[in-house]
Order: C-alpha cells, then structure tokens, then sequence
C-alpha cells in the first residue's frame, strides 16, 4: 500500500465548482446542486483501495449522522480506470450500493476536479462551511488499516460540530493517509 498523506488546500479556499456525473442517479449534476447552506463534506475515495475499505463503514456512519443535521457530503473518484479498471463508473455505483453510500458518488473522469482541490489520496477529506470556504482538510480520524485504532470519525465530526455550533474549526488539522490518487 502506497502511504499518501493529503496535500492540505489552505484553509479559507473557495470550493473550486465541478458539474459530473453521479454514478448512483445516472445524471450529471453541480456542486451547486449538492452542497448545504450549512456545511458540505467533499470526500476522494475510490473501490479498491485498503485505507478507503478500512473507513468505508465509519463514512456511511458520519453521512447518516450529519445529513439529518442538514450537512451535504459528495463522494468523488478521479482515479485513471484504464490501469484501475474496477474504480469504473459502473462498478462505483455497486460498491455505494453494497457499502450503503447515502450521497452522491461522482465519477471524475478528467481528473480536473481532484487537481482544482489539490487532492492527493484516498480517502482526502475536505468540509466546507456555509459560505463554501474550506474549514477542514484532513484525516476522518487516526485509525489506519493494521494499526489498531477504532474508526470513529472524530476529526471531522468534531469540525463539523464546531461549523454547525457557529464556531471556528480548530486549525490544528492532521493531514488524511491514504493511496495516492491514480493519475493517468
């Protein structure tokens, strides 16, 4: 396994637009459409890779528990499906389907969507606030395959609550771990 860190889009950056296809819906659709007037979590993942497996459940966990609180999470591979055939478009919609994806996942195909955020692995983990400006980069929580720790979510649910509660995120931010993003 490739041992990717997050390359940490400054804090404050404006969520770069994007309109693509939904793999779940069969449509193309915008950020516009998609994000929250609260808060809007924009995640790269893909199918194969051990370290989005690992945090897959503790994802689905975080979507259900912040969607009812009116927060938007977005989903988005951009890997090359060339040499990585099985993070295809039609596989993506199987994978959301058998893990139990609640949000969109998007199919980036160019690769333009994951450079206009300087993604650089996966999972690589971005919340934004109310007025679309970056307030969180980084790790879900400190759990890795093999290492022992619990997935749990902590990192980005205590950022979301401090959005959602009016509050600065605390800039103390570690960086997501992951595969790199399979570039073409």
């Amino acid at each position: 396994m490739a041992r990717t860190p997050s390359n940490m889009l400054p804090l404050g950056t404006q969520a770069p637009d994007f309109s693509l296809f939904d793999t779940i819906s069969g449509k193309k659709v915008s950020l516009n459409e998609l994000k929250s007037n609260k808060a809007t979590v924009i995640l790269f993942i893909c199918n194969h890779c051990p370290f989005v497996k690992h945090v897959d459940a503790g994802i689905v966990a975080l979507a259900k528990d912040y969607q009812a609180k009116g927060v938007a999470f977005i989903a988005i591979s951009s890997n090359d499906v060339q040499n990585y055939p099985q993070d295809g478009p039609d596989l993506m919609k199987e994978e959301a389907e058998k893990v139990g994806y609640t949000f969109p996942y998007l199919y980036d195909e160019t690769q333009a969507v994951a450079k206009a955020y300087d993604a650089a692995c996966t999972p690589d983990f971005y919340i934004f606030d109310a007025e679309m400006k970056c307030a969180y980069r980084g790790q879900l929580d400190g759990s890795r395959p093999g290492n022992g720790v619990a997935v749990t979510g902590s990192d980005m649910r205590a950022a979301l609550d401090e959005i959602l509660d009016g509050k600065p995120v605390s800039a103390q931010q570690i960086p997501s771990l992951g595969c790199n993003i399979k570039w073409r």
